[in-house]
C-alpha cells in the first residue's frame, strides 16, 4: 500500500481516536505560549512497546515541531541517553529511570505512559520467580534494565538475587535459552512474541497480566533536565502529542501498528499489532506514576541496585506538573 496513502489512513484514524484538536491545532496552544525551540530528538529501538513516540511524528508537527530526530541510543538505554543529553525526551522503562536518577543524570520524568510488555519466561520445569533460586537467568548486561527488573522480581519473592540465581550475560542470552543451555531469560517485544510464537519456555511472569506488576506503569516518560527548564512550552507539548499518541495506541492499534511498519521502526507489522492489542496503553490518566516510580525504587534499593531512597529519587527527577496540566485539558 502506498506510504501517502497509509499516512491519510492514519490521519483518519487520529481524527476517529479524538486527535482531530490537536491536528488542526487546538486552541488551547495559545495558552501555552510560543515554542522556545521547533527541534526535538527521541529515541527509538527495536522495543516495540514505545510505539506511541514512534507514531507521534504529526502529533508533534501539530504542536509546531519542525525538526524532529529519531536516534537509536544503543548501547546504552534510552534513559541513559536523555539524562547525557543525547535526547531530549523519551520512554522508558521505570526501572531504568530510578537507577539513572540515582547515578546523578539529570533527568525530569513527566508521566506514566503504558503497562506491561515484559515477559520472564523459563523451562518447562520452572513455574514460577522462586523456582529460578539455584538455577541461571539470562540478561544482556549485568547491571542493566533486564538484570534490574529481574532483579527486583526475585527480591519480591524473597530470593537474594546477588546470591540465589546465577547470571548469564551477553548479547547472545536469548540463543542460549532457546538453545536450552540457561534456565530463565527476561524479554520484551519482538523476543517475547517470538518465543511465544516458537513455543520456547513458559511464561511465568507477564507484567501485563500478573500482579503486583500489572498495577503499575512498565514505561515512564522523562526529559532531559536542561531541556525541560529552558523549554517549558515544548515539553509540555511534546507530553500532550506522545499521549494522544498513546491514546491511538489504545483506540486504533491496527492504524499505529501499521504506521510504524510503514515508517521502518519495524518489519514485523503483525508483532507491533499484537504488542497494542495486548498491553495497557488506556491507563495513563488512571496509574499512579508517582506511585509507580515509589514502587521500583523501592524494590532497587532493597535489591541494592541503588542507593538512594524512593523520596530522593522522586524528589530529584520528577516534575508532574504537565502531567497534571494535560489531565484537565485531554478527558477522556
Amino acid at each position: 500500500m502506498p506510504m501517502t496513502q497509509n499516512r491519510r489512513q492514519f490521519l483518519t484514524a487520529l481524527a476517529s481516536a479524538g486527535a482531530a484538536g490537536v491536528v488542526r491545532a487546538a486552541p488551547s496552544l495559545a495558552a501555552d505560549g510560543p515554542l522556545e525551540t521547533t527541534a526535538i530528538r527521541i529515541g527509538k529501538t527495536a522495543s516495540l512497546c514505545i510505539a506511541p513516540q514512534l507514531v507521534a511524528e504529526e502529533l508533534l508537527r501539530a504542536e509546531g515541531f519542525t525538526d524532529i530526530r529519531y536516534y537509536d541510543p544503543s548501547p546504552v538505554t534510552l534513559g541513559e541517553a536523555v539524562g547525557r543529553g543525547e535526547l531530549d525526551l523519551s520512554l522508558s522503562y521505570a526501572a531504568t529511570f530510578a537507577g539513572a536518577i540515582d547515578a546523578g543524570e539529570p533527568i525530569t520524568v513527566l508521566a506514566g505512559v503504558m503497562a506491561g510488555c515484559v515477559e520472564v519466561f523459563a523451562n518447562q520445569g520452572i513455574r514460577s520467580i522462586a523456582e529460578i533460586k539455584g538455577k541461571s537467568a539470562g540478561v544482556p548486561a549485568y547491571g542493566g534494565t533486564a538484570h534490574a527488573l529481574l532483579a527486583v522480581m526475585a527480591a519480591h519473592v524473597g530470593l537474594d538475587p546477588n546470591k540465589d540465581i546465577r547470571w548469564v550475560t551477553g548479547p547472545s542470552v536469548k540463543q542460549q535459552f532457546v538453545d536450552g543451555k540457561i534456565d530463565a531469560y527476561l524479554g520484551q517485544p519482538p523476543d517475547s512474541l517470538d518465543l511465544r510464537a516458537r513455543q520456547i519456555g513458559r511464561v511465568i511472569v507477564s507484567t501485563a497480566m500478573d500482579r503486583p506488576w500489572s498495577q503499575y506503569f512498565c514505561c515512564l516518560i522523562g526529559a532531559n533536565r536542561q531541556y525541560a527548564r529552558s523549554n517549558p512550552v515544548a515539553t509540555k507539548r511534546a507530553l500532550r502529542a506522545i499521549l494522544k499518541a498513546t491514546d491511538l495506541c489504545a483506540t486504533e492499534p491496527d492504524a499505529a501498528a501499521r504506521r510504524m511498519a510503514d515508517l521502518g521502526f519495524t518489519d514485523r507489522y503483525d508483532y507491533a499489532l499484537q504488542t497494542l492489542r495486548e498491553n495497557s496503553y488506556d491507563k495513563w490518566r488512571e496509574y499512579d506514576a508517582e506511585d509507580t516510580l515509589r514502587f521500583y525504587a523501592l524494590w532497587m534499593h532493597e535489591a541494592g541496585f541503588i542507593k538512594s531512597s524512593p523520596q530522593k529519587i522522586i524528589a530529584d527527577g520528577t516534575d508532574w506538573r504537565f502531567l497534571n496540566e494535560l489531565k484537565r485539558e485531554l478527558k477522556a
